[in-house]
């Protein structure tokens, strides 16, 4: 069982950047492919990005390519998610969730792959 707990949401002028974090319970956390979707008002959930269990394979939308960057620190249990260059479009909340994977270089776009999620953290885009 894992439980996930973002933070680092917030209000952001367009152009400005945020840096979301994912708190993962448990000892286990390096068996997990880690991934952020997002969620806007009247839209279906979004992949935004994915990370291998060993950090070293890494995966993104076509939508956030380029200006977002996911990372994690195992030793600290933690998933990050850099955003910059932000956009109006970027609005949503955002989730992350955890999949348990045998190989250390597995990367899941698929929302329905994942176990785990967390409840979310929104972030706002002014322009």
């Amino acid at each position: 069982q894992v439980q996930l707990v973002e933070s680092g949401g917030g209000l952001v002028q367009a152009g400005g950047s945020l840096r979301l974090s994912c708190a993962a319970s448990g000892r286990t956390f390096s068996s997990y492919a880690m991934g952020w979707f997002r969620q806007a008002p009247g839209k279906e959930r979004e992949f935004v990005a994915s990370i291998s269990r060993s950090g070293e394979v890494t995966y993104y939308g076509d939508s956030v390519k380029g200006r977002f960057t996911i990372f994690r620190d195992n030793a600290k249990n933690t998933v990050f998610l850099q955003m910059n260059s932000l956009k109006p479009e970027d609005t949503a909340d955002y989730y992350c969730a955890a999949a348990r994977v045998l190989s250390s270089s597995a990367i899941l776009s698929g929302s329905g792959r994942y176990n785990y999620w967390g409840q979310g953290t929104q972030v706002t885009v002014s322009s």
